[in-house]
C-alpha cells in the first residue's frame, strides 16, 4: 500500500511539472527568436525589396515590445508618445500571459503584411499546439490570443496611417537620358524601386529630411575630376579584387532577389535583405548575451526601429540625387564587357543603403550591448558563406559598407557618407527613445 502511494506521489509530481513546463518554454526568448526567424523567412521567401522588409520587421515588433512594456513589475515604457503616431496602446482587462500575448500580437501583425499567411499559420499551430501539450490550459491561451489581437489590432490601425497604400498607387519613376543620372541596369533592368518611399511616415525621426548627407560630387566625367578619380576606383578596385574582398563582397550582398540567365533559361536566388542581416546579427547578440524575454523583444524593437527610420532616410536622399550607379557609366565610357561582382540593386546609387542602415543598426546595438562586442557573425551560413568575425558592431557595419566597393555598385562616395548619415540616424533614435525606466532612489537623500 505504501509503495502504490509513494509512486502515487511520484505520478501526481510527474504530472504537474509536465503542466507547468510551457511557462519555461514561453520564459525562453528562443521562443520569440524563433517566431523572428519564421517571419525572416517568410519574407525572403515572398521577395520583399529591402525598405518594404524593414517595414515588416518593425511592426510586429513594437507590436510584442508594447505588450511587454505592460507586464507586471515591467521596467519598460512604452513607445507611445515616443514614435509619430502611435497613441496609448490597450491594457489587458483581465490576468495573462504576456509573454505569449506579445508572441501571438507578432504573429498576428507579421501575418497582415505578408503574402504567404499561410506559413505563418502553420507555425502558429505547430507553436500552440507544442504549449498545449506542455501544459498550457485552454483559457490561458485564450485569454493571451484575446489581449495579443488588441493590441495587434491598434498597431496595425497605427501602420495603415503610415503613406505605404498610398504609394502603391503612385507613378512609377520615369528614367530621363541624362548622363548623371539613374537607369535601371543588367540584366534585367527593372524599375526603380520605391521612388516614394521618403513619403513613408517615420517613426522615431521627426522627418525623412532630418539627417541629409552633403551632396554626391559633382558630376564629372573629365580625366582627373573629383567624379571621375570615383568611378576610376570602382574599376580599378573590382578589376584587382583579393579573396577576401571577394568574400566580404559577397557575404554581404543580401539582394532579396538575383537573377542568374543560362542561355535562354532564366532562374533565381532569394536571400535575407540588408536588414534581415542585421535583425540576424541581434539574435547572435541575445544568445551570445543570454537576454531576458523582455530585453530580447526590446532589441528587435529598437534595432528594427532603427533600420526603417534609416531606409526612409537614406531612400529620401537617393531619389533626390537620383544618381547614375557605376555600371551604367563604365559600360558606357570605360569597358563595355565589365561586370559588377554584385548584381546592381534597381534604385539609385546615392547614398548607400548599406551603409546607412548597417551604421543605424549598429549604433543601436552598440547601445545596448556595449562598444567592444565580439561576435561571430554566422547569420549568411544557411546560404552557403562562412562565417565572420568582428570586433564590435561598429566593425561590421565598416565592412558591410565598404563591401559595396568590392561588390562593384558604389563610389567611396555613398559609402563614406552613407555611414555618416546613418551614424547620425542611430545616434538620433538612440537618444531620443527612451525604453527603460529611470531606477529609483526612495528612500536615499
Amino acid at each position: 500500500m505504501r509503495k502504490l502511494l509513494v509512486v502515487g506521489l511520484i505520478v501526481m509530481m510527474g504530472s504537474c511539472e509536465q503542466n507547468t513546463a510551457y511557462k519555461a518554454k514561453l520564459d525562453d526568448p528562443e521562443t520569440f527568436l524563433s517566431s523572428m526567424k519564421k517571419l525572416s523567412d517568410v519574407i525572403v521567401y515572398d521577395i520583399f525589396s529591402p525598405p518594404v522588409a524593414s517595414r515588416i520587421y518593425v511592426y510586429p515588433s513594437i507590436a510584442a515590445y508594447e505588450i511587454i512594456a505592460q507586464s507586471a513589475g515591467s521596467k519598460y515604457n512604452s513607445l507611445a508618445g515616443q514614435l509619430n503616431g502611435l497613441e496609448t496602446v490597450p491594457q489587458a482587462d483581465s490576468e495573462v500571459n504576456y509573454n505569449l500575448a506579445a508572441i501571438h500580437a507578432f504573429l498576428v501583425v507579421g501575418k497582415a503584411l505578408i503574402f504567404s499567411e499561410q506559413k505563418i499559420d502553420d507555425y502558429q499551430e505547430s507553436l500552440y499546439e507544442d504549449l498545449k501539450n506542455d501544459g498550457l490550459s485552454t483559457s490561458e491561451l485564450k485569454n493571451a490570443m484575446a489581449f495579443g489581437e488588441k493590441v495587434a489590432a491598434h498597431v496595425l490601425e497605427w501602420a495603415d496611417k503610415d503613406m505605404y497604400k498610398q504609394t502603391r498607387t503612385y507613378p512609377k519613376y520615369s528614367v530621363r537620358q541624362v548622363d548623371s543620372l539613374w537607369k535601371p541596369t543588367p540584366p534585367d533592368y527593372m524599375e526603380g524601386i520605391e521612388p516614394h518611399w521618403r513619403e513613408i511616415r517615420t517613426l522615431g525621426l521627426d522627418s525623412a529630411e532630418q539627417f541629409p548627407p552633403i551632396p554626391p560630387d559633382e558630376f564629372d566625367l573629365t580625366e582627373g575630376s573629383i567624379f571621375q578619380k570615383q568611378l576610376a576606383e570602382v574599376y580599378e578596385v573590382t578589376t584587382n579584387l583579393t579573396e577576401e574582398q571577394t568574400q566580404i563582397a559577397q557575404f554581404w550582398d543580401c539582394n532579396p532577389y538575383v537573377s542568374h540567365h543560362r542561355g535562354h533559361a532564366m532562374f533565381a536566388t532569394k536571400k535575407i535583405t540588408p536588414g534581415g542581416h542585421w535583425i540576424g546579427i541581434t539574435a547572435i547578440a541575445n544568445r551570445m548575451r543570454g537576454s531576458s524575454m523582455e530585453e530580447t523583444i526590446e532589441s528587435y524593437a529598437l534595432v528594427s526601429i532603427a533600420l526603417f527610420d534609416a531606409f526612409i532616410s537614406c531612400w529620401d536622399e537617393k531619389w533626390k540625387s537620383v544618381v547614375v550607379r557605376p555600371e551604367t557609366l563604365i559600360n558606357q565610357y570605360m569597358d563595355e564587357e565589365w561586370l559588377p561582382l554584385l548584381q546592381t540593386p534597381p534604385f539609385p546609387e546615392y547614398t548607400s543603403g548599406h551603409s546607412v542602415i548597417s551604421r543605424a543598426a549598429a549604433v543601436t546595438l552598440t547601445d545596448l550591448f556595449g562598444e567592444k562586442f565580439a561576435f561571430t557573425d554566422t547569420t549568411e551560413v544557411e546560404y552557403g558563406l562562412a562565417a565572420r568575425d568582428f570586433e564590435s558592431f561598429i566593425d561590421a557595419s565598416e565592412e558591410a559598407a565598404v563591401s559595396r566597393l568590392y561588390g562593384g555598385i558604389h563610389y567611396m562616395m555613398a559609402i563614406e557618407n552613407g555611414v555618416d548619415q546613418g551614424e547620425r540616424v542611430g545616434e538620433y533614435l538612440v537618444s531620443k527613445l527612451k525604453t527603460r525606466k529611470e531606477e529609483t532612489t526612495a528612500g536615499l537623500d
